[in-house]
């Protein structure tokens, strides 16, 4: 009888324990997904000179000029601004810019595009950009792709300390220069 009551008691607290586990609500995941960029791209790298972290929005049949339109402050991704990081004072795009984090803007054109470092942080889209925050305004040089790039993508190429940011959505390449 003991054995019987006891195991009644262990079912009743495991199945109570599963419910409560099963009944969590997870999100689905975001049509642009968060992700990050650094150099080194090493993940393992603890001496990194540049992280950038960001969502990366698809073009879905869309053109890069409705969804980052020509002339208009853009968040450079999805969702909330992006945000770099730099982990020593550097020169981004000809600019000295001092160690922190910052939140990374983009006015595209179709020429080449006008990059801005920002103090702001923790802002959602570029609704409440401001000039007066800027820490650096750079031109990055923009390319056309041979291959449309489906998702908004940022990599690093260099080596040591001397490296180029590069912003490739559609058949649009923009490079900007970092070196620490």
């Amino acid at each position: 009888m003991k054995k019987s009551i006891l195991l009644i008691a262990f079912l009743a607290i495991f199945l109570g324990t599963s419910a409560d586990i099963s009944a969590q609500k997870f999100t689905k995941i975001d049509p642009s997904p968060m992700d990050a960029a650094a150099y080194p791209s090493n993940w393992r790298e603890a001496n990194k000179l540049v992280k950038v972290v960001y969502s990366r929005p698809q073009l879905k049949g869309r053109t890069l000029d409705k969804l980052a339109p020509n002339d208009k402050v853009w968040r450079t991704g999805a969702n909330e601004a992006t945000e770099i990081t730099f982990y020593k004072n550097v020169v981004f795009g000809g600019k000295e810019i001092a160690a922190g984090t910052y939140t990374l803007f983009t006015i595209p054109t179709n020429e080449d595009w006008t990059v801005i470092v920002s103090n702001q942080k923790n802002v959602w889209g570029s609704y409440f950009y401001d000039e007066k925050d800027d820490v650096a305004r750079v031109k990055g040089i923009a390319s056309k792709s041979e291959e449309t790039i489906e998702a908004f993508s940022i990599v690093f190429e260099g080596e040591k300390n001397d490296v180029m940011m590069y912003l490739g959505w559609g058949n649009t390449v923009v490079s900007v220069s970092v070196k620490g």
